[in-house]
């Protein structure tokens, strides 16, 4: 794990992949209802839903992330080209809706995940970095997580779990990026986060949304130099 640009107050960035979803709408409700930030990894939709998602994601106060458009392992991981393709359709689809184009980026399935694995061949081992430096030109920068609420280990996982696992994978860490879903089977995600959020407040932790100054966590990858852990 590299991560840096460490902050000196205890400091929560809550991040919420896959959505826009009807528990999108719920999150944000909680959100509001405890007025602090978060940060969306949003993918592509045209509905009108979706639409209306993002621009609430703006409209209050959220940081809007680009977390591909089509989500599609296959399609992303084949090719650098794919790739940022994909990633600039969700940019272009999501300024042109909202205003915003977004300057934050989390890979599908984490920037160190086996699925870009199989296209990595042994004549170009640094395939995901060549994607990192074109996201990077392209002015997104990429975040990992620290922190994992395990709601992803199942389809709809107890809300008990989400709670325990994630306030026991808090401990020790002084700055914080929370990996949560807010995809349509993710109920169970919302009722975990006002225990979490609670929880979050009783020890002093300031909520943050993701910029590209954050501290930040990244999964080490062939040619990255550690940092502040």
């Amino acid at each position: 794990m590299v991560s840096g640009n460490r902050d000196d107050s205890r400091t929560v960035y809550l991040t919420f992949d896959d959505g826009p979803s009807a528990n999108t709408a719920r999150i944000l409700d909680l959100l509001k209802q405890h007025q602090i930030p978060a940060t969306f990894f949003v993918v592509g939709s045209d509905s009108d839903f979706a639409q209306r998602m993002y621009r609430r994601i703006v409209d209050e106060g959220h940081a809007l992330g680009n977390h591909t458009y089509t989500h599609d392992y296959q399609q992303i991981y084949s090719s650098v080209d794919g790739f940022m393709k994909d990633v600039l359709r969700l940019q272009d689809h999501l300024e042109a809706i909202t205003g915003v184009r977004p300057d934050v980026f989390r890979f599908p399935a984490g920037s160190n995940n086996r699925f870009y694995q199989q296209f990595q061949s042994s004549d170009n081992p640094y395939f995901m970095i060549e994607i990192m430096q074109a996201l990077e030109n392209k002015g997104l920068a990429y975040f990992d997580w620290n922190v994992s609420s395990t709601d992803a280990a199942a389809t709809t996982l107890d809300t008990d779990i989400i709670i325990s696992n994630t306030l026991n994978n808090l401990a020790g860490h002084q700055n914080a990026i929370v990996l949560f879903h807010d995809s349509s089977p993710k109920r169970t995600t919302v009722e975990a986060l006002p225990h979490i959020i609670a929880h979050l407040k009783s020890r002093g932790y300031t909520f943050k949304k993701l910029t590209p100054d954050s501290f930040y966590a990244k999964f080490h990858h062939l040619g990255m130099n550690d940092s502040i852990e």
